[in-house]
């Protein structure tokens, strides 16, 4: 399959008075049937939580946070927002799929993305101003701009229920899948690169167990790891490079794994050495 990356288009989801979801303009844009800004409702801890809902044409597919070698990784700007401290995407639990001959992490049909957001003042209306920077991709791929805001009042209070859902589709914990412990080792690799071997003593997530390892740095890219299982142990290795060219450092308490099988997902923060 080819790819053509093509002119960036732009969706705008507008949601005015922060009480019902509003759809964006997605019905004349190509692999987008739906996106809107489901407003939420405000926590007892007087939090926020909100989502952003992508409903996809039949046959396109959208990226998890770390896409793999050939998807676009997504990213956030809430820089317009007011009376908001903290923003937190909650990333349901992805899909592998394969393009090209190589992996890719992310959504099939639609996926809801659940905002945590944190208020300056709790009692206040929150106002969301966001752009958020997708690929979509079918035969070919194309990086989507989409463009969101919204009032949320502080008296909104009951939950949504597709949000609600989004948030316990979401991977196993570490203590929640029964890892019992996770190990890695670290080498020089050929042009700066390092090599990681990682250890997961746990029970099996189901099926062919696909690993995917995040370096906790945006600046470094990771490799597809090779993984295999070897009776309770998941074995996984991997190359980090610095995308400049440049030496870096890699703290294992930054490492992020997770592991997709059939049967569950599970995310782990950190290795021992």
């Amino acid at each position: 399959m080819t790819h053509v990356f093509r002119t960036l288009m732009t969706v705008m989801a507008l949601a005015l008075g922060g009480v019902s979801p509003t759809a964006g303009a997605a019905s004349d844009t190509t692999g987008l049937s739906l996106v809107e800004l489901r407003p939420g409702w405000r926590m007892p801890d007087g939090s926020h939580m909100a989502a952003l809902h992508i409903v996809l044409e039949p046959g396109w597919k959208t990226y998890w946070r770390a896409p793999g070698d050939v998807g676009i990784p997504p990213q956030f700007d809430w820089s317009g927002s007011r009376n908001i401290t903290a923003i937190s995407a909650n990333w349901p639990t992805p899909v592998v799929f394969f393009e090209q001959g190589m992996r890719s992490v992310g959504y099939t049909s639609e996926v809801v993305i659940p905002l945590h957001m944190t208020a300056q003042h709790k009692d206040r209306d929150m106002h969301l101003t966001g752009e958020m920077q997708i690929g979509i991709c079918k035969d070919i791929c194309i990086p989507a701009h989409l463009e969101f805001t919204a009032t949320l009042p502080p008296a909104v209070a009951r939950p949504d229920p597709m949000i609600a859902a989004a948030l316990t589709d979401r991977p196993y914990t570490a203590a929640e899948a029964g890892v019992r412990g996770v190990t890695c080792s670290l080498e020089p690799g050929e042009k700066g690169a390092i090599v990681l071997h990682v250890q997961i003593d746990m029970p099996p997530a189901g099926g062919t167990e696909y690993v995917v390892v995040e370096a906790g740095n945006p600046h470094v890219w990771v490799a597809e790891p090779d993984s295999r299982r070897d009776a309770g142990i998941l074995n996984a290795s991997t190359r980090l490079v610095h995308v400049e060219g440049r030496s870096f450092a890699l703290d294992r308490s930054d490492l992020r794994f997770t592991v997709i099988g059939t049967a569950r997902a599970v995310d782990i923060q950190g290795c021992a050495p």
